[in-house]
């Protein structure tokens, strides 16, 4: 029996969070939103990434749905900040929060580049930076030069990241293609999942 568990609950508590945030978003395309009200309430959905990961070992109920689960929810609140930190500094920044997606449309275009990454801890990092980046210039406490900094070396960092996965992925695609012994290389049937986030 499958169950939704503490680790998914904590994650949907996050995703309701970034629901609000997305609502204040898009209602500051129209009107006036406090800045801070949405760096407060993206700030908590931020710092609780780790509590549903932490739940899910915890609890030994960690899962594909949950890491797929946590991963979306991640990736849209990183595009939602990317958009609204876009009125300020440009529409450049949402690069930080398009990545993820262009990634996704780049596998159906190339279904080889759904294979299974190996695991990277930086990649959890790159995007944490990312978040806190985001959620500093969304606040409006800061300069603009310096949160125009803060999100340029995010960028930076996620453009890194993704490369390096790109370039492992290119890699390894050529590897399986290569024939030895007059036949090709079976590969291994790979998961599909990754943990891209």
């Amino acid at each position: 029996m499958v169950r939704f568990g503490p680790a998914n609950t904590a994650t949907a508590a996050r995703s309701t969070l970034v629901g609000l945030v997305t609502a204040l978003v898009v209602t500051s395309f129209e009107a006036s939103v406090p800045p801070l009200l949405i760096a407060g309430i993206a700030a908590p959905a931020l710092a609780l990434d780790a509590v549903d990961g932490w739940l899910a070992r915890r609890t030994g109920t960690q899962s594909d749905l949950g890491a797929r689960f946590d991963m979306e929810v991640d990736a849209f609140l990183l595009l939602v900040l990317s958009v609204y930190v876009a009125q300020d500094l440009g529409w450049w920044v949402v690069a930080i929060g398009a990545l993820r997606y262009l990634f996704v449309v780049a596998g159906w275009m190339l279904p080889w580049m759904n294979a299974t990454l190996p695991p990277r801890y930086w990649r959890k990092v790159v995007t944490a930076v990312a978040g806190i980046a985001l959620v500093a210039a969304a606040s409006g406490l800061f300069a603009l030069w310096f949160s125009a900094a803060a999100t340029a070396l995010a960028l930076a960092l996620l453009l890194e990241s993704f490369g390096r996965d790109v370039l492992w992925l290119v890699r390894e695609h050529r590897r399986a293609e290569v024939p030895v012994l007059g036949g090709p290389i079976d590969e291994r049937p790979l998961d599909r999942l990754g943990d891209r986030n």
